[in-house]
């Protein structure tokens, strides 16, 4: 495969290749790979032939790039939620489909009417009541998902600051990884994450807490919202890229195991890095290295599988472009921009007065600017003066305040009236 087809697949792609390519060496079942991509047996099969019969290139969908032959046109969207709006209000889309069909002559599916109206901010996702907690099985298959976590604790005991560990253990192995950092952030998860695809491969799945290094708490747009494109995290966002599923967990028991791991480290592994003489980050994170092949070896479990679900990385440089932290940025009419507090000039003839480019944040503290993939030299400017605010001189008077015996407060003597 050339490094050119290689950059035509996506993250998801990449995914789908690992899983058929172990169907096709007859490392797992059909079932199994069709379990793991969330498809049909039949089109699993469909995709074990053409992986045969075109390679690399057969599993790119055959869509891609093409309007959908059943989507429906924007100006019976606009009929549909017009209508909604001005009869139907409050009809579940159940209800709704029926009556735009009997009453309307409008054929509609009841999901498409329920994405419009979701789309539209009409209508809203039933929440189900919460279920009891049941133990959960491992996984079946190393990699095929990781438990990933930042743990704030004096990991040093007053001998360094506080630290934070980047925590990542297999679910089907017990096997860990970990790094410390100085916070947790995107660049130490970004770092982190770089780290352990180094050391294991990159995982299916990897599931995670709500903290808003993982999960955005950004509103999304009008704009957003009718393309049902949802807000993410910029480590979210390269995860997906990456072909990597995000899961989030809604409590600290529901990733029990990552939070158990890190209840030992700051038992055992503190006093180990106390008996070393730990005292700053580079040497805790040089100790943890040695310490951590040690722990698997004798914490680690044996999968229900042999099979490695991890991927390889194809080419660090995609990863390294995927792993930065992408902000927009609107170009002034004098072709400057302003970020965190700096300004910078951009030396390009491209016309984008008005437009959107990226700044792009890349790991090792350097930056770029682009627009569309593309390059922008750019130079430091400093930044306008503030203009100072002249104080107003005092026109008026100040305000007189009379004696409690003064004329004006003594009263009105009528005596004196002739």
């Amino acid at each position: 495969m050339t490094e050119k087809d290689v950059f035509l697949m996506s993250g998801i792609d990449r995914k789908r290749l690992k899983v058929i390519s172990m169907a096709v060496d007859r490392r797992i079942k059909q079932w199994e790979a069709a379990e793991k991509l969330d498809i049909s047996e039949r089109q699993t099969r469909r995709l074990i032939n053409r992986y045969r019969n075109e390679g690399d290139k057969g599993l790119v969908h055959r869509l891609r790039g093409r309007p959908s032959a059943r989507r429906i046109s924007g100006s019976i969207r606009e009929e549909v939620v017009d209508i909604y709006v001005e009869k139907y209000k409050g009809f579940g889309p159940t209800l709704a489909r029926e009556k735009f069909v009997e009453k309307e002559g409008i054929e509609i599916s009841r999901e498409s009417l329920r994405k419009q109206l979701l789309e539209a901010g009409l209508w809203e996702i039933s929440r189900k009541s919460k279920k009891h907690r049941h133990w959960r099985e491992r996984m079946k298959y190393r990699g095929e998902m990781v438990q990933m976590d930042g743990s704030h604790h004096d990991w040093l005991e007053g001998r360094g600051p506080w630290l934070v560990m980047m925590g990542y253990i297999d679910d089907a192995t017990g096997v860990v990884y970990a790094e410390f950092h100085d916070y947790e952030g995107t660049k130490p998860a970004m770092i982190s994450f770089k780290g352990y695809a180094r050391k294991h491969g990159m995982p299916l799945k990897i599931y995670l807490d709500k903290h808003t290094t993982y999960k955005s708490t950004k509103e999304e747009t009008i704009e957003d919202q009718l393309k049902g494109i949802k807000a993410k995290s910029q480590f979210e966002r390269a995860l997906n890229q990456l072909g990597v599923e995000v899961i989030h967990a809604n409590s600290p028991q529901a990733k029990g195991r990552i939070e158990r791991l890190f209840r030992t480290f700051q038992d055992r592994l503190v006093k180990e890095m106390r008996l070393a003489n730990i005292c700053n980050k580079d040497e805790a994170n040089a100790f943890l290295r040695g310490y951590l092949p040690e722990f698997n070896v004798k914490f680690a479990v044996e999968p229900a599988s042999e099979q490695d679900m991890h991927r390889e990385i194809v080419s660090w440089k995609e990863m390294n472009n995927i792993m930065t932290i992408r902000t927009e940025r609107t170009v002034r009419n004098d072709y400057t921009i302003a970020h965190e507090g700096k300004m910078y000039q951009l030396k390009t003839v491209l016309p984008l007065k008005g437009r959107n480019v990226t700044f792009v944040e890349l790991l090792n503290d350097r930056f770029r600017i682009e627009h569309k993939g593309q390059k922008i030299n750019w130079a430091n400017i400093k930044p306008r003066p503030k203009v100072k605010v002249q104080e107003r001189k005092r026109l008026y008077k100040p305000f007189f305040r009379p004696a409690k015996n003064h004329p004006w407060k003594a009263g009105f003597d009528n005596s004196m009236v002739i």
